[in-house]
């Protein structure tokens, strides 16, 4: 019998079979220990193959019919739950625990320059609303959920794992960003987790809670509950 899969549909089964996708997890989460966000565009760019490969079936990764104006409101809600648990509550405590500061300094080039916060908030939403959102929650998590049984259980552990490379990849924000963004990442985990076929909430949620935390640098005011919940336990 002659074989009638195309060269595309050969690379989508194979990009989808299981040793494939666990081993460009490995291979990402290993670079992503010693080169940062290199093996974080190493996975993108696998998985956005891969998403070419399927024929650009978006549900394979959780991105079913866009239904704006609903995602929207609830990436609003989740934001502001984001703002009071990490900003408030888990980012002084950490760096009460740790004794040592988040390392922004990559980011001192957006101090009171408008027009470089207006350009990085067009960046941050493609590398890291969509980008990051694609590939650790829309790929690592519902792959890995998937080879593990598509069980409550195996999204949790899929979340899990892909919310601790997340951290991971943030090193450059130092022991203290690393845990707390950690921590964000199991907020994304589970923001999906209520939303398997809508990764557009988590992108959302993704992009204006990083906004108003670059919105923050611009001002000078990252700190703000930092010095705040100082004050309050001192």
């Amino acid at each position: 019998m002659t074989d009638t899969l195309s060269f595309r549909d050969r690379a989508g089964q194979f990009m989808g079979s299981t040793p494939f996708i666990l081993s460009v997890l490995i291979i990402c989460s290993v670079a992503m220990v010693f080169v940062g966000g290199l093996g974080y565009l190493l996975g993108l760019l696998i998985a956005l193959i891969t998403l070419w490969a399927r024929r650009w079936d978006w549900t394979y990764f959780g991105l079913s019919k866009p239904q704006w104006i609903p995602s929207l409101f609830q990436a609003l809600g989740y934001t502001l739950g984001l703002i009071l648990f990490v900003d408030v509550l888990i980012t002084p405590l950490v760096e009460h625990l740790t004794a040592t500061a988040h390392d922004l300094s990559s980011f001192e080039f957006l101090r009171g320059n408008l027009m470089s916060l207006l350009i990085y908030f067009v960046f941050m939403w493609v590398v890291a609303g969509f980008g990051e959102e694609f590939f650790y929650r829309g790929y690592m998590m519902k792959r890995l959920a998937a080879i593990f049984g598509d069980t409550n259980q195996a999204w949790i552990l899929g979340g899990i794992i892909s919310s601790f490379t997340f951290g991971i990849v943030h090193f450059y924000q130092g022991i203290s960003g690393v845990i707390t963004t950690g921590l964000v990442g199991l907020a994304f985990a589970f923001i999906f987790f209520r939303n398997r076929q809508n990764l557009l909430v988590c992108m959302l949620t993704h992009g204006i809670y990083d906004m108003f935390g670059l919105t923050l640098i611009y001002f000078g005011k990252e700190t703000i509950f930092t010095d705040w919940m100082a004050g309050v336990l001192g």
